[in-house]
This record gives C-alpha cells, structure tokens and sequence, in this order.
C-alpha cells in the first residue's frame, strides 16, 4: 500500500494522539494524603456517600426515585436529591438564572432588583449537597449590593435572611415528596 502525502502527514498526528491518549491512564493510584476520607468513606455525614445515592435520591427530569415499574431507570439520576433541586429553583423563580448544573448541585442566579427598589440587588447562589431529603443538604449564600454614588458596593445580608430560603427550600422539597407519595 503506497501513501499519498495526505496520508503520510496525518500518520504521524494520529500516531501521537494515540500515544498521549494512552498515556492518560495509569496503573498507580492516585495519590492522597494520609488520612483523607473521600468518596466511600462511609463515615457518619459524608456528603459524598450520600451523594452516591439514597432513599429520596431522583432523576434528572422528574421528582423522586424512578423505579423500573414506575417508568424510571435504575442508575439514571442526578447527583443531588430532585426534590432539593425542585425546591430550591422553584423558590427562587422569581430571580434571573444565571447558571444550574443538576450534576453537581449547584443554582446561581444572576442580580436581581426587587420592584419598587432601585439602589438595591440580589444575587444567589444555592449548593445541594445530598442526594437525601435533609436539612443539611442544602446551603444558600446571598450576595447583596447597593448603588452609592453610582457604584455598587457589597452590603451585608441578614443571616436570618439566608435561613428563611433555606427553610422555604426544604418545605418546598418535602411538600412536592408528600404529594408524590400520596399520588402513587
């Protein structure tokens, strides 16, 4: 078989991605330092472990655990809890998204100006950290800004405020479990 000189100036290109392909995988484990429980730890509040599934764990698309009889599939799922997820961009509909990755559980909205209210804006960012129903999986961080002398400088949020959406968060969540559970 003769090369055309097409053939022989991609041989060499394609015999290196090869290469640097197969050099991306490694018989050594990777390294870590002594005494870091990451994922299968399987220590008591591991957010990792949970993430790996749970009882209140969901899908992508829907709400809640799929089940083969219930038109789910087992092992399709998000990392985090759909309820959480449903609740947390439920409760903040009323702000611009920014960015939501379903994967790795995280919401941010971008600015938001309430109405009526023009030297003040809003901003948040929501971390599902589970894949159970729990209080502790799911954190809310608020940015808020106010326009002096033309700038916009950060201001401090209420802590009270931050727990307010969490709370609506989690009542969300469990209130959208409640009626899947009454509806099947």
């Amino acid at each position: 078989m003769r090369l055309t000189s097409i053939s022989a100036r991609l041989l060499p290109t394609a015999l290196f991605a090869g290469l640097a392909v197969a050099g991306c995988s490694s018989d050594k484990p990777n390294p870590t330092a002594p005494g870091y429980e990451g994922l299968g730890s399987g220590s008591a509040g591991d957010v990792s472990t949970t993430r790996m599934g749970g009882e209140d764990s969901g899908v992508i698309f829907g709400v809640g655990k799929g089940s083969k009889d219930q038109g789910g599939s087992a092992g399709s799922g998000i990392g985090v809890n759909a309820f959480l997820w449903r609740g947390a961009l439920d409760t903040i509909s009323f702000m611009p998204l920014a960015s939501a990755d379903p994967f790795g559980g995280v919401i941010i909205t971008d600015w938001y100006t309430p109405p009526g209210t023009s030297g003040e804006r809003f901003k948040a960012t929501i971390y599902i950290l589970s894949r159970d129903l729990r209080s502790d999986g799911v954190r809310v961080n608020i940015f808020r800004q106010v326009l002096q002398n033309g700038q916009w400088v950060d201001a401090t949020v209420s802590e009270t405020t931050v727990g307010d959406i969490e709370n609506k968060v989690l009542a969300r969540a469990r209130r959208m479990r409640e009626q899947m559970q009454a509806s099947s």
